[in-house]
Formats: C-alpha cells, structure tokens, sequence
C-alpha cells in the first residue's frame, strides 16, 4: 500500500483543499491529512481557529478521498506534522508548489526516506479563495460609506506626495451597498475604494497599483471629518465628528464620467494644493467651517489653473469644488446653511444632498 501524507492549516475548507486532496490521492491509496491544532494556528498565524478542531477533523473525515485525519500540534514552524509523519512513515509527503518551508520538509523525508513531491499547478476547478479571504468576506460590512474630499487630493498618490501637505476628507451618506448604489459611477465620489470594502479587502494596495492615490479606502474604513499627512501610506494627523456639516453639504452631478488613473501624471500646482490642504487642515482641526471652505476653494482655484471648467455659482454656498481628480463626476458644494442647500437640491436633479457620516461607537 502507499501513502501519501498532506499537511496544512486548511482553517476554512473550501473546493481548492478537495481539489488538492484528489490530485495527492491519485498518488497512492492512503491518503493522511493533518492539519494545525488550534494551538499552533495561534501560536504561528496569529489568529484564531474558524472553528472547533474537532469539527474541522470531522468535516475532513467526512470526505472519501481521506483515509486518516490527524492533528498537528508540533511547535517547530514549517513541521507542526513531523510526530504523526514519523509515524505513519508514509511514501509521499505531497505539497503545492508555493511551500514555503521546502528545506525542513525535505529534511525530514529523508530522515525517514519519504519522497517530497511538489504537485504541479492544474487549473483550478473553481475560482480560487484563501482561508485568509473567506474570512475577510465574511467581516466584510453589508454597507459602506462613499467620501468627499476638501482639499488636498493628490497628495495621497505616493509619487505626488509632499512634506508638511495634507488630505482633508469626509465620508458620506447615503450609504451604498453591493445591491444598492444610488450615485452615478466613476463619479469622483471614492466608489473604488467602497467596492473594496464592501468584498472584503483593504483597498490601499489596489488604489495605489491603479496609479492613484490611497485616501478613498482609508476614509470609507475610518469614517468621521479626517485630516491626513500626505505621504507613501495612511498617515491619520486627526479626526473630528463632522456634525458642522450636517446640511450643508450637496454633490451635483456634471454629466461626465470621472477618470482619475487617466489624470495622474496631468500638469498641475503641486505648492498651490499644498496651500490649500494647510488652510483646510486649519479649518478641520478648529472645527471653523468658514476655513474649511476657504481651503476647499483654495483648491478650486488650483483645478481652474489645471484647465477645468469653472462650475455654477449658487446662492448661499461657502465654496465648491470638483470631487477627486476632477474634469467630471460630482462637484461638492457646501453651504452656509441648511435651507440654502435644500433649495439648491430642489432645483437642480442633478444635485443630491449628502451628510457626513461617523461611524457609531459599539
């Protein structure tokens, strides 16, 4: 008879681990799974187990193509198997071919003159997931705040980033989900970074590949009116409930599609954003709105200087600005007053009123 010996985590089980059990299978008759105790899943990956070890060695029990099902509680990273490998003594230790700790287990089989063998990649029967994501999934919210930002854009693109510049943000209401997405897309309103969040990921990592910036999915996870150094990575200088602009605040719509990853590398007055986030981060930080607003149209002068459209004037608002990277999406406008904002809303279709949102303490 031969055995075959497989060894892993396999914390949540999922098709991948079935499919990987088949495949070292088909290498002999007798198929031993071990898998780490909760211990060791603690003591080296830093988290808890999913579930019970003993419904997890059931559920494996429970497949056909396992003959044995064992618990490795061996402290030895890379070797938490090595008591119950030495002794089942099996054939065949097989692994995938991103096995980390190839040297020791190599070790080992020669200790006892077992093959390591590293199973090839096939095409997996079904897409691909981690233990890791499933969990990510499963916390992820159900909804999801979108951001407007003040002043500052840009400076959160790590090659654009200045000494002593700030990212002044808040994040919004309406709230949006995977089924329900009231804004317009590719809007200048964070929807990347939203999307992110809502399937389980952080968001950062995959903004700053797509050559933009990282404020989107640090402000939807954060929440609240924040004021962030500029630099390589989220940076939170402070934070302030947003209650000054519950009211005030409107995004209107200009009917072209928001592009930021095309506008990256556009000619723009890097000291001029710089200026502005310094007068926002002020008015942020004293809670004074009317700062906040000079900051905020600060900025606009920048995004007429970059070649943008100027946008309506109304009445009763402390300043506007295009959301974003500009040339399109939503135009955040902000108010004196409440009743100045509804009327603006009333009026325009294209106009939505949004409110700032904290996070609530639990």
């Amino acid at each position: 008879m031969k055995k075959i010996f497989v060894s892993g985590c396999y914390d949540i089980i999922h098709a991948g681990h079935v499919q990987f059990f088949h495949e070292a299978k088909a290498l002999g008759d007798h198929l031993t799974v071990c898998f780490a105790s909760d211990e060791i899943l603690w003591l080296h990956k830093e988290r808890r187990s999913s579930i019970p070890e003993t419904h997890k060695k059931g559920l494996i029990a429970a497949l056909e193509i396992v003959d044995d099902v064992v618990i490795g509680d061996n402290h030895e990273v890379g070797l938490d198997f090595q008591d119950h490998f030495r002794n089942v003594k099996p054939d065949i230790l097989a692994v995938t071919e991103d096995d980390q700790y190839a040297d020791i287990k190599k070790a080992l089989c020669e200790e006892i003159g077992a093959t390591y063998l590293k199973l090839p990649k096939t095409p997996p029967q079904f897409k691909a997931v981690s233990s890791s994501g499933i969990v990510k999934w499963i916390k992820a919210p159900d909804q999801a705040p979108l951001r407007v930002d003040f002043a500052g854009g840009w400076l959160d693109v790590p090659r654009h980033a200045r000494d002593g510049g700030f990212i002044i943000n808040c994040a919004i209401t309406p709230m949006v989900s995977l089924r329900d997405w009231s804004y317009k897309q590719r809007s200048g309103l964070g929807g990347s970074g939203a999307w992110a969040l809502l399937n389980g990921k952080s968001g950062v990592d995959s903004e700053i590949a797509l050559g933009v910036g990282w404020q989107d999915p640090a402000i939807i996870r954060e929440t609240g009116l924040c004021v962030w150094r500029s630099g390589q990575q989220p940076d939170l200088y402070l934070k302030r409930d947003p209650s000054m602009l519950k009211g005030r605040l409107a995004v209107f719509y200009t009917g072209i599609d928001h592009d930021t990853p095309s506008l990256s590398e556009g000619e723009r007055d890097y000291d001029m954003i710089v200026e502005a986030s310094k007068i926002a981060a002020d008015g942020a930080e004293r809670q004074d709105l009317s700062k906040l607003a000079e900051g905020t149209m600060r900025y606009h002068q920048m995004q007429l200087k970059e070649g943008m459209e100027p946008l309506p004037v109304v009445e009763g608002m402390l300043a506007h600005k295009y959301c974003g990277g500009g040339f399109g999406g939503y135009a955040l406008y902000l108010f004196e007053e409440q009743e100045k904002r509804d009327a603006f809303v009333a009026n325009n279709e294209e106009a939505l009123s949004v409110e700032p949102y904290l996070r609530p303490i639990t």
